[in-house]
């Protein structure tokens, strides 16, 4: 009879999972496919040009782009239906985040519909046409993910999982072929650069994909093409961004999710002060090293070390602050005994696994530079800051993802500060009978008091004692009077300590923040020392190396930018 019972449940989840399963392999085929056309292109290989590679990926996005209405006719159509919601997706900062970086999207595709007008005599039809397809698909994508980016879908479910994961994969070739247009840009940059600190015996042939032909407006033409690689790192955080809310909406499909509401947790200022002053000493510091490393690399020998040192010593700096806060913030964590919402959250999961998994880009970086400077033969000056930054790096990241990751698991405080109600009383006959012990006897870990006096309920507007004589009732009054005043101050004791706690960790979430904004600038613009320093490309081989600094860092450049996001969301809830 168990068994007869339980399997229309069980048989009524194969299907579903299989959907799963099938549209997971669809998605990884997809991908694939993308990434070995991409390749194709980056090596000139024979027969496959720049336009079959843009062909491709305009079709995936005019694929999405019919999804995305059909699923947004259909939603339109059913308005009225209550739908379910997973309040942890899509929260509203990261909703802003995304728009800001797709606004910026949508002015790197009008730099390209530029650069193809100046150059439409030797460049693809497929060329003016992706950058178009592109901004009318970033715009209903955003509309999209600020609709529905909470939805649990719960019809239509095999055909949905499709849309979803085919969505996920489109934004993360668009991705990939966006960090392969700005290394190859950087590393051209690059050859130059270390011509200059004197590694000229480094030979590679430079990776040129430019036009065949004259630009009708010269100027304008300088602007676009060097004004299109400045924009390109918002343009692969947007993508990114988007792949990882599509991928929460594909986990969601047919989730059975417990109604319960969700206490909102806005952004305040108030009370991390401390955290905001020294965070935006470090972003304005960051901000000066950055430009002042992009006019000095690679002037001379002698700019280009300075600007090596200079960077380092910066780095190094605001690398062992980020781990003394990281620190604090655990021991605070030890102190403090509150329990873990092990809750299924896929939204969660998804950050705990990127950042470890992002993690392991620059943890990658870093160990090749601690690899080589032991095993060079030569050490220029500048090099050996390469192995303090390299060690704190590791260090660094591995403390900030215990911190974020607890602290995203960690159940939020459900005590507040305004407790009106100290006791429930039933008043009968002139007598009184406590129900409960009041809150703030069971917050400072001792029962009622045991001479029966019972505490006013309401700021003393009900007050109530046995007596059988007016002489016993003022001493009762006062022993009850004293028993509040005392519990009181226990309890007010207690909170000013869990409040300053909270305080502290509150301005650590918002250094951090900051900080891992200003570790995001550097490399996303151009300021990256795995490149410039050398030493790498001597031990391993200067195209070993590059290969893996153009796998690795992209990862690296995303944790910094979902290790702010993440500390966001931890101020928050703090």
């Amino acid at each position: 009879m168990e068994k007869a019972v339980g399997s229309p449940s069980v048989s009524g989840s194969y299907p579903q999972k299989n959907a799963e399963i099938l549209s997971s392999q669809y998605g990884i085929n997809l991908f694939l496919a993308g990434l070995l056309l991409t390749f194709a292109w980056a090596v000139h290989a024979v027969g496959i040009s720049k336009s079959h590679l843009l062909s491709y990926l305009i079709t995936l996005m005019l694929i999405q782009l019919l999804w995305m209405l059909w699923y947004l006719g259909r939603s339109c159509t059913q308005r009225r239906l209550i739908r379910d919601k997973d309040t942890h997706a899509g929260a509203r900062w990261l909703k802003c985040g995304i728009t800001l970086f797709a606004v910026i999207t949508l002015i790197l595709d009008s730099f390209k519909i530029g650069y193809y007008i100046d150059f439409s005599n030797c460049l693809s039809p497929t060329e003016g046409i992706f950058p178009v397809t592109h901004a009318v698909h970033t715009i209903l994508q955003v509309y999209f993910l600020w609709c529905h980016a909470k939805d649990i879908i719960q019809s239509f479910k095999t055909l949905e999982r499709f849309g979803v994961i085919h969505s996920v994969f489109t934004n993360l070739l668009l991705w990939t072929n966006g960090v392969l247009t700005e290394s190859k840009h950087q590393l051209n940059e690059h050859k130059e650069r270390l011509i200059t600190l004197g590694f000229g015996n480094i030979t590679i042939v430079l990776d040129d994909h430019a036009p065949q032909c004259n630009c009708t407006t010269t100027t304008l033409c300088s602007i676009f093409s060097q004004g299109i690689y400045y924009l390109y790192p918002f343009n692969i955080e947007y993508h990114i961004l988007a792949s990882t809310m599509l991928y929460v909406l594909w986990k969601n499909i047919g989730r059975k999710v417990e109604h319960h509401q969700q206490h909102k947790t806005p952004f305040k200022f108030h009370g991390i002060t401390v955290g905001m002053i020294f965070g935006l000493v470090v972003l304005t510091s960051t901000i000066a090293i950055v430009v002042v490393y992009l006019i000095q690399i690679g002037r001379s020998k002698i700019k280009s070390e300075l600007a090596l040192t200079m960077f380092y010593l910066h780095a190094i700096f605001v690398l062992a602050l980020m781990c003394t806060a990281g620190i604090v913030a655990l021991l605070i964590y030890r102190l403090e005994d509150r329990s873990l919402d092990n809750s299924k959250n896929p939204a969660r999961k998804l950050d705990a696994e990127l950042l470890v998994g992002t993690a392991a880009g620059s943890w990658l970086l870093s160990w090749g530079s601690i690899l080589a400077i032991i095993c060079a033969q030569a050490h220029p000056k500048y090099t050996w800051y390469n192995l303090p930054y390299s060690v704190l790096v590791i260090i660094e990241k591995y403390i900030q993802n215990l911190f974020i990751i607890e602290s995203i698991h960690r159940e939020q405080e459900k005590v507040n500060d305004d407790i009106k109600t100290l006791r429930i009383v039933t008043i009968s006959r002139g007598s009184t009978l406590s129900l409960t012990p009041a809150y703030k006897e069971i917050y400072n870990g001792r029962a009622a008091p045991e001479s029966g006096e019972v505490p006013c309920l309401l700021k003393g507007s009900v007050c109530g004692r046995e007596s059988h004589g007016s002489a016993k009732a003022d001493v009762g009054q006062e022993k009850s009077s004293i028993t509040r005043s005392a519990s009181g101050v226990s309890f007010y004791s207690g909170n000013s300590v869990t409040n300053n706690k909270r305080r502290i960790l509150k301005n650590i979430a918002a250094f951090l923040f900051l900080c891992n904004l200003s570790l995001w600038i550097p490399p996303a613009f151009g300021c990256r020392p795995e490149y410039d320093n050398g030493l790498e490309e001597i031990v391993f081989g200067f195209e070993p190396w590059i290969i893996v600094v153009n796998l690795a860092m992209p990862f690296s450049i995303f944790y910094r930018m979902h290790s702010a996001a993440s500390l966001f969301e931890v101020n928050c809830k703090t």
